[in-house]
């Protein structure tokens, strides 16, 4: 008598059970075949299921890959592995992948850290706010003594909701805090949880970014220290006044302007410039919002200076004053950080703080891969003179003119020879 193996015993016991269940009979062979299709079926439905929930094939390729690498390291590697750091270091390189030195991944704890750090930033009214989790609004976590928020009567803890009556429990924290500087050099009324509402009075405390000045070689200078709320029209109120000095040329200083609000880059820009495109902000789908300006504009000799600290919608100005040969831009290149970022968190409570949008020029050149570089270069030897002279002394001529400011010195220089 032929013998069986174990395992031919077992599957045919399996046979016969499964035979009699169903009353019906089948021979062993078709019940090892139904097995392995339910078996095959169950891996393949699993592996598909798998796959597309990381994203499609290329995206399970990628995941696969990094498992394989995790593992070879584990067996392998001579001394022991932290997982939870290789974790965070292989997130941290994918970020840095992307070669945009102003996106960055951040640990859980990093992540943390950033938080408290920007609950502390004061807002721009004298007070420092973090999200809260329940409302959705702001809870404030301290006040700075005779502040416009101190004066208003808010106190640390209450939950900010609303600005003006616009409800803000939907934002992040950057975007409530770019509300809040629009409203710097204004009234404005903020509500709380609790139903109340508080005036503050920005207006009291404003300080102008704006300073300018009638040089004696006849060409007005006016130095923008950032485009925070108000710098558009105060810009425009500098020129408007060195016109009527007799100004017949204009050196615009942004020199360590770090930029500011968009809306008031553009008030200035359409002041200045004629009718068309001043810039664009475009996301990664390509959809843009277009700024464009009307046909008044002020059509004299201009000099634009910048240096390495010259940052955001100031490195816009340039491009764009540029890009329209409405003025000569002169000094050191700029970083091109003209991109927007945005605090994205992940599920195990990591962040990655990532660039979303872009600016680019009229001609829809992206200025954050190269920075604005100036048609003429030039550099101070001591960059502490940087604003700190009254410019020149001598003629319209530009004749006996002095100053430790090389770089303004050679913006009136040439603007002396081409305005007359």
């Amino acid at each position: 008598m032929k013998k069986t193996s174990l395992s031919g015993r077992i599957l045919a016991a399996l046979g016969r059970a499964l035979s009699r269940l169903f009353n019906v009979g089948i021979p062993l062979k078709f019940v090892l075949i139904a097995l392995l299709l339910c078996t095959g079926g169950a891996i393949f439905i699993t592996r598909s299921t798998i796959i597309k929930n990381v994203g499609g094939k290329a995206d399970y390729a990628e995941a696969m890959r990094y498992i394989e690498i995790k593992d070879i390291v584990e067996e392998n590697y001579i001394d022991p592995v932290n997982r939870e750091s290789m974790g965070f270091s292989a997130a941290t390189a994918m970020i840095s992948g992307l070669g945009d030195k102003w996106s960055a991944y951040m640990s859980p704890d990093e992540y943390k850290t950033y938080q408290l750090s920007a609950s502390n930033e004061y807002s721009g009214i004298g007070m420092s706010i973090i999200k809260d989790a329940n409302s959705g609004g702001f809870q404030i976590t301290s006040i700075n003594s005779g502040s416009p928020a101190h004066t208003a009567g808010l106190n640390s803890g209450m939950v900010i909701v609303s600005v003006d009556e616009e409800d803000v429990t939907s934002l992040d924290a950057d975007t409530f805090r770019t509300l809040v500087r629009s409203k710097q050099n204004t009234k404005f009324k903020v509500g709380t949880s609790n139903g109340d509402s508080y005036e503050v009075n920005c207006a009291a405390t404003y300080v102008n970014p704006v300073s300018y000045r009638l040089e004696k070689t006849e060409a007005g200078y006016v130095k923008i220290d950032n485009f925070e709320a108000g710098s558009g029209q105060a810009a425009i109120d500098a020129v408007e006044d060195l016109l009527n000095q007799g100004a017949s040329a204009f050196v615009i200083d942004l020199r360590g302007n770090p930029g500011g609000l968009v809306n008031e880059l553009k008030t200035f820009l359409d002041y200045l410039l004629p009718s068309g495109d001043l810039f664009v902000s475009v996301d990664k789908s390509g959809k843009e919002q277009v700024y464009d300006s009307n046909s008044i504009c002020l059509d004299m000799p201009m000099c634009v200076l910048v240096n390495g600290e010259t940052f955001s919608e100031a490195e816009i100005f340039a491009a764009v004053m540029q890009e329209y040969d409405w003025a000569t831009i002169m000094g050191e290149p700029t970083t091109g950080k003209t991109r927007t970022q945005q605090i994205i968190e992940v599920s195990d409570g990591s962040a990655i703080r990532l660039s979303t949008h872009s600016f680019l020029t009229p001609n829809r050149v992206d200025i954050s891969l190269n920075g604005v570089v100036p048609d003429s270069i030039v550099y101070n030897s001591d960059p502490s003179t940087v604003g700190t002279t009254e410019g020149t002394t001598g003629s319209s001529s530009g004749t006996g003119s002095s100053s430790n400011d090389e770089q303004l010195m050679a913006a009136l220089k040439m603007l002396s020879q081409t305005s007359f």
